[in-house]
């Protein structure tokens, strides 16, 4: 069973989008292993975008996530990564598909108001950033025989 991180920034926080962009993934039958809210700290964005840190926009990325809370969460299924990619739409809102995330509710490039790990090894270093083991539930969901997890 793969995993991934899901972050919920705070554009979806401040507008209350929260809970129904939970619901998709739960619709959808990912299984919540991790959940809460946090404020990140200027270190911590840092970390998760390191990646970026020689790119025009790192410095909006980082100011951007650390600038209200938002809703961290671990999600679990078969191709979980793949499956949350393609539910939250392309990072440019305008260019996203109608019925993903961010083609239902985003606004700009900045404010897409979701974030997910681009790979399993991503997932993997940025579940690590986010989560101690011992916040990582497992747990049997009464629907798994179907949905595979």
């Amino acid at each position: 069973m793969e995993r991934t991180l899901v972050l919920l920034k705070p554009d979806a926080v401040q507008r209350r989008l929260v809970g129904r962009i939970i619901s998709r993934f739960e619709e959808k039958g990912l299984k919540i292993v991790g959940l809460k809210m946090i404020r990140i700290s200027r270190e911590l964005a840092e970390k998760h975008y390191a990646e970026h840190r020689e790119k025009p926009f790192y410095s909006e990325l980082v100011s951007f996530i650390t600038s209200a809370p938002v809703v961290a969460m671990v999600v679990e299924g078969p191709r979980a990564v793949e499956v949350v990619r393609k539910m939250m739409g392309k990072t440019n809102p305008l260019e996203a598909e109608p019925g993903t995330i961010r083609g239902d509710y985003g606004l700009s490039v900045t404010m897409n108001l979701i974030h997910g790990s681009d790979s399993p090894a991503s997932a993997a270093r940025e579940i690590a950033l986010f989560f101690q083991e011992d916040e990582l539930l497992h747990y049997q969901t009464s629907d798994s025989a179907w949905l595979g997890g």
